[in-house]
């Protein structure tokens, strides 16, 4: 056998027995128990929130029970906090894993985050008993929006002409709006439907969507790669009944539907057509019985 060819069998044979150890390492490593002390968002229904009892709710938390065994983590549960202490303690090194985070080319600087396990856009949200207005035209107006969420940079970049007023949570700036304290409040769809629902605040109107979707993910330091790589190795391998059982537990597509403001111009329009077809109806009717006179 010639030699050129001897060392490229041999250079072959080093090579897989590199691609071995290195999945041997790989598979030792998610056979090791990983701790991680995990930071709970306070109040982030219906993702991630602390219910009256004091336990842990929400879809992102029922996902990442899911996903737990499957990545073999041990979850070290911090005391629950609004968003921007938790950013903070993120920054400092502090914690391990955030959930219901989107990526943003800020956190990127000290976060990693796995791929999206949900997608629900943001919306504005006006009080029913005032005119509907978009955000073009609220120059001027307070609008809530969540501190620290995504959001919050982009709207006050593409809405500069906004008061907007940084809240610690979502259920706030709902508080707020039932108040009449502020003219209008940007957070994501679901959540508003779960805070209204939860508190029976009836007294709202999706205004339109913003162009700004949450693709929510879990968020880990950059110096600990391998809690992303566990994670999204468990989001491939959770079966997807599984996966949708958790997300219809928490999301209802109807009534999100309802919700958005081209199912509200749905239902003006059928409206409109209902009433121009009963006028018709009336004329034909009263016609034919004055001809029969």
């Amino acid at each position: 056998m010639p030699v050129p060819f001897l060392r490229l069998w041999q250079w072959l044979a080093h090579g897989a027995l590199a691609c071995l150890f290195s999945i041997s390492q790989a598979t030792a490593a998610q056979d090791t128990p990983l701790r991680l002390r995990f930071a709970p968002e306070k109040d982030y229904g219906p993702f991630i929130f602390q219910d009256e009892r004091g336990q842990l709710q929400g879809l992102s938390y029922d996902m990442l029970q899911a996903l737990r065994p499957l990545a073999n983590l041990e979850l070290i549960n911090l005391p629950p906090r609004p968003l921007a202490e938790i950013l903070a303690q993120a920054k400092s090194g502090g914690v391990d894993l955030v959930s219901s985070l989107r990526a943003t080319s800020e956190r990127a600087q000290y976060l990693g985050f796995t791929r999206p396990y949900v997608a629900v856009p943001a919306v504005l949200v006006r009080r029913q008993d005032r005119p509907s207005q978009t955000l073009v035209q609220l120059s001027g107006a307070s609008i809530a929006v969540g501190r620290g969420y995504a959001v919050e940079a982009f709207v006050r970049e593409q809405y500069p002409r906004i008061n907007w007023l940084a809240v610690s949570d979502d259920p706030t700036a709902m508080q707020m709006l039932a108040r009449g304290e502020i003219d209008g409040v940007v957070a994501d769809i679901a959540s508003v439907i779960f805070i209204a629902k939860q508190r029976q605040q009836r007294n709202w109107r999706v205004e339109q969507h913003i162009g700004f979707d949450y693709q929510l993910s879990f968020a880990f330091p950059l110096s600990q790669p391998e809690i992303g790589l566990r994670l999204n190795q468990a989001l491939q391998q959770l079966p997807l009944a599984k996966r949708e059982e958790i997300l219809q537990r928490w999301l209802s597509a109807d009534e999100i539907e309802q919700a958005s403001p081209i199912y509200r111009q749905v239902q003006w329009f059928a409206l409109i057509l209902l009433g121009v077809g009963v006028l018709i109806a009336m004329r034909y009717y009263f016609r034919s019985r004055h001809a029969r006179r």
